[in-house]
């Protein structure tokens, strides 16, 4: 009688997946927890810490989140330059007027691990500065990122 052999994900068993979401009214960390459990593969079966398992995920309405409390005036983003003098500061309420897709990418990097592979996920994850209404039919849009089937895409993807 033969054991059971421990399944390991390779390579070729990765099946990569289009996921669309309408970021309109959600919340900037509850949205981005989730965004990042799909960039890992963590709602596949065949989710290995070691390998990028995850999906491609498209963000629209980036610039129209929301945050609780006052995080919009007393939220800060720091940049620096290396120089005397050089740090810059912008506000949660700046950047989301300025470049809403870096909010999200910046609250999705933080739940993604800090390595080359958090590094190789990250670009996975596509959020446009414009704003965009559900029109072709070719996609699943959904106002709610959860359950995922409610927000599959498409079942062909592009090799990474």
């Amino acid at each position: 009688m033969a054991a059971d052999k421990t399944f390991v994900t390779k390579q070729d068993d990765i099946k990569r997946e289009w996921f669309v979401v309408d970021a309109q009214g959600q919340s900037l960390g509850r949205l981005a927890s989730k965004i990042a459990a799909v960039l890992r593969g963590k709602h596949k079966p065949i989710f290995t810490p070691g390998l990028d398992t995850g999906d491609f995920v498209i963000v629209l309405n980036a610039n129209k989140i929301t945050v609780t409390g006052n995080k919009l005036t007393e939220k800060f983003y720091y940049r620096y330059s290396g120089y005397p003098g050089g740090l810059t500061s912008v506000s949660l309420r700046d950047q989301l007027v300025r470049h809403p897709d870096r909010v999200i990418e910046h609250a999705v990097w933080g739940m993604l691990p800090h390595n080359k592979l958090g590094r190789a996920m990250l670009p996975a994850m596509s959020a446009p500065a414009w704003t965009i209404s559900p029109g072709p039919a070719t996609w699943t849009w959904c106002c709610c990122p959860w359950p995922l089937p409610a927000w599959r895409a498409s079942t062909t993807s592009p090799s990474r």
